[in-house]
């Protein structure tokens, strides 16, 4: 049996060598095609007409400096002051930030309160928060990728927001009796 697939294999692959066809076409362009055309002639193929690929090592390869020096962003908050205190009953503010030199084109911003992210990334470094609670804060802005790695940060700073609770009772003020 496996003889008889040997030889089935063996003449198959002889009958498979195909003939090349050229021919011209109205427009004066030249085709070729592994399938008859009218007006086309069998193309003879010489045994040396095969393709042979052969790359020239030059000589000497000039070393390119691959060393890139890597880019040190700085990101400065620019509001709200370091220890700055933000009156809001709603728990709102902005933070703004800028940073040098001009950021990349695929980096977002990020802005975390407490280590934790808030809010989307953003393409511009205008933060809007609100319903945030009352007490000490801190805050910090991020540059990353658009993958999620950091490209550099602010330094963090503290913030205090105060807001007006329930809990707190207005105090009787004395009325002067003159």
């Amino acid at each position: 049996m496996r003889t008889f697939t040997l030889f089935g294999l063996l003449a198959l692959s002889l009958s498979v060598q195909a003939n090349v066809y050229k021919w011209v076409d109205k427009d004066g362009k030249v085709h070729y095609s592994d399938k008859p055309q009218p007006n086309a002639e069998v193309v003879e193929l010489k045994e040396t007409s095969a393709n042979q690929i052969r790359l020239d090592v030059p000589a000497a390869v000039p070393k390119a400096d691959t060393q890139v020096e890597a880019i040190e962003y700085e990101i400065t908050i620019l509001t709200p002051e370091a220890d700055e205190t933000i009156r809001s009953n709603e728990g709102k503010f902005e933070v703004t930030a800028t940073v040098t030199p001009e950021k990349p084109a695929n980096a977002l911003w990020v802005l975390r309160i407490d280590g934790k992210v808030w809010g989307d990334a953003m393409d511009v470094p205008l933060f809007r928060v609100s319903e945030l609670d009352r007490g000490e804060h801190s805050i910090e802005v991020q540059l990353i990728a658009r993958n999620g790695k950091p490209i550099a940060s602010s330094g963090s700073r503290t913030l205090f927001l105060h807001r007006t609770s329930v809990l707190q009772q207005p105090k009787a003020v004395p009325v002067s009796g003159n």
